[in-house]
């Protein structure tokens, strides 16, 4: 039997071949014959920011609506140029501490807070929507005694978003003049006649 060496031999070489590696193949170079440069790692996003917290009112909002209210009713009274509301104990002889007025010849609706007193003081009003602060003035004309009743008063266009806010207030609102006894005071109709009289 004779043996064909060539065969042999070629074979050899292709076992051999099958068996090497060929070296891994770079990436060409872009024109400028410089590699291109390894590819970086992205940044780690930032981590997540803490949740905000939670706001709450602030406590004085909160509690005013727990405050007891004011001793007292509403009374409604035409007069001759509007009408008015007063807030008063009946049978107690003082003069109602609060009187919400329509005066149309102004035309304006006045807010009369009695006590002692003259001269402007900050006051506050307080609806379930609304916190505004204002400036009563002294209603007694000059050489009044200051005991004298009203003392204050704050004076509203007829179309004051205040007294809308007022009117529709869930229940009561607030009035504080300096120098008198905050009143927490009931929502009543006669707030909302009165306010619609002078419009």
């Amino acid at each position: 039997m004779k043996i064909n060496l060539a065969a042999l031999l070629i074979v050899s070489v292709l076992a051999l071949a099958g068996c090497t590696q060929s070296p891994p193949q770079r990436t060409p170079a872009p024109h400028g014959g410089k590699p291109a440069p390894a590819p970086q790692a992205l940044p780690a996003p930032p981590p997540p920011r803490p949740a905000p917290a939670a706001q709450h009112p602030r406590a004085e909002a909160a509690s005013w609506r727990d405050l007891p209210q004011s001793p007292g009713s509403w009374t409604y009274a035409a007069e001759a140029n509007g009408s008015a509301v007063s807030f008063s104990q009946p049978g107690t002889g003082t003069p109602p501490p609060l009187v919400l007025r329509c005066d149309r010849a102004r035309p304006a609706i006045e807010v009369l807070r009695s006590g002692l007193g003259s001269g402007s003081v900050p006051a506050t009003i307080t609806t379930s929507s609304t916190l505004r602060r204002l400036t009563a003035t002294s209603a007694n004309p000059p050489g009044t005694a200051t005991n004298a009743a009203p003392a204050f008063e704050i004076t509203f266009g007829v179309r004051d978003p205040l007294l809308d806010a007022i009117a529709f207030s869930r229940g009561r609102f607030m009035v504080e003049v300096a120098g008198t006894q905050t009143l927490v005071l009931p929502v009543w109709s006669e707030l909302g006649r009165v306010i619609e009289d002078c419009r």
